[in-house]
């Protein structure tokens, strides 16, 4: 099972750091760390806000093989803006860290609050309709959690419930949200108290299914102040969880119980899901659904004309600081770049430039340009160049490659193409 990359928590208290990073933060108090990562309170130079800034050391993460880890978190809390979970404001990279800047939860952990005293009834109703409606937003865009327990559970300043740490997150690319359509997960990961019984079976997994266990057992230890399954043997901690062996404390309801049975189901298809949970009469007690809105940097996205929209917190993610590609100085095969070129210019000047090197446009669809290398001077390969909308004036260009062409791309169509670039604070995409 994966360790945390850093356990975030405001209880601490450090000398500043007092360094300014890329100009646009001052990174102050450290708040946690873990095996790979640091967390430090951070001050926004512009707005004055307050952030929380995670970096993460690129050496260590090459070396035990977890880049992926940190892409796939990126891009899962790219697809998630809810008041329950933590934004992710920018990812920004130097030769050393990678840093990502995210909301500062004001409260620190509630796992420090709950290894003071239990929740009472009212109180434990109150986060977990907090954590339903995070959790169920969450799988309504295809991310599931997977490492759901109190210490991955922050409070802000109002304290109002943040999910963080989405380092063991998967993604779903199944766009329909019935999660029994979704192919089955195998990894093995989460924290041992919280894991879900079929995750032991090891015989694959449904993602949303297991997140719906591990609010069983936190919802558990709100209410009774300790775990369901606790065992200083791991193997004797597992078989209760197997079996489902668990007694409620004498002052649990009967609605209350109801409900934590049906979350700690072992069989996950009889399991209740979070339709189910929403409907449930103890749930339902004084709860209002949340609105997700967008925020100032929502544009107006562009529909009938064939090209795919992404959401403006995109915007974000292509700025220089993010670009997936080169966080960790890898070659993976493509980049992206941003043009407020109207998509049919860009298709053009796309062909004219491959055309122009003397190349080979083996495909062309309205909105995508194949290239094929052949067997001649620059080898065998292919170039791919996708548009897609990102706002009314703007596209994202996104070009892949096989068979070692990154530098005809490079030294050859990109300074054709350059001018064409829509630059949001540096460098981009073939600079």
């Amino acid at each position: 099972m994966m360790p945390a990359l850093a356990k975030y928590t405001n209880e601490q208290h450090q000398t500043p750091v007092n360094k300014t990073l890329f100009e646009k933060y001052k990174l102050g108090k450290l708040l946690g760390y873990g095996a790979f990562a640091k967390v430090y309170h951070g001050y926004d130079i512009e707005s004055k806000r307050s952030v929380a800034i995670k970096s993460i050391n690129k050496k260590k993460i090459i070396s035990r093989g977890l880049t992926s880890h940190i892409k796939l978190e990126i891009t899962a809390m790219r697809r998630l803006q809810h008041p329950n979970i933590v934004r992710l404001h920018e990812v920004l990279a130097n030769q050393k860290k990678v840093y990502f800047v995210l909301e500062f939860a004001k409260g620190g952990e509630l796992f420090s609050k709950l290894s003071k005293c239990r929740f009472s009834e009212e109180l434990s109703r109150r986060y977990f309709q907090q954590l339903i409606s995070a959790v169920g937003y969450c799988h309504s865009r295809g991310v599931f959690h997977r490492d759901l327990k109190p210490e991955n559970l922050l409070l802000d300043d109002n304290w109002n419930l943040k999910i963080t740490d989405f380092g063991l997150s998967a993604i779903s690319y199944n766009n329909n949200n019935n999660s029994n359509n979704n192919k089955l997960l195998h990894t093995m990961c989460g924290t041992p108290a919280y894991v879900a019984p079929e995750i032991l079976l090891k015989k694959g997994y449904d993602g949303a299914k297991v997140d719906i266990w591990s609010c069983g057992v936190i919802l558990y230890v709100f209410n009774a102040g300790y775990l369901p399954f606790n065992d200083p043997n791991l193997i004797v901690m597992y078989r209760k969880i197997s079996r489902g062996d668990f007694h409620f404390p004498k002052w649990t309801s009967p609605e209350l119980k109801r409900l934590l049975s049906r979350l700690l189901d072992t069989n996950p298809i009889t399991r209740i899901t979070i339709d189910e949970i929403v409907n449930d009469p103890w749930f339902k007690i004084g709860y209002k659904d949340v609105e997700v809105g967008c925020d100032d940097m929502e544009m107006m996205k562009c529909g009938g004309d064939g090209l795919e929209s992404l959401n403006a917190f995109d915007i974000i993610s292509f700025s220089s600081g993010c670009n997936l590609s080169s966080l960790f100085d890898e070659d993976d095969g493509g980049e992206m770049f941003l043009s407020t070129v109207a998509p049919e210019v860009m298709m053009e000047r796309v062909v004219e430039a491959v055309v122009g090197e003397g190349l080979m446009v083996v495909v062309k669809k309205k909105w995508c340009v194949k290239v094929d290398g052949g067997q001649g001077q620059c080898g065998n390969f292919t170039l791919t160049v996708v548009v897609k909308r990102l706002t009314v004036e703007i596209v994202v260009v996104e070009v892949e490659w096989r068979g070692g062409v990154r530098d005809v791309w490079k030294r050859r169509v990109w300074p054709r193409l350059s001018g064409l670039v829509y630059r949001l604070d540096g460098p981009v995409a073939g600079d």
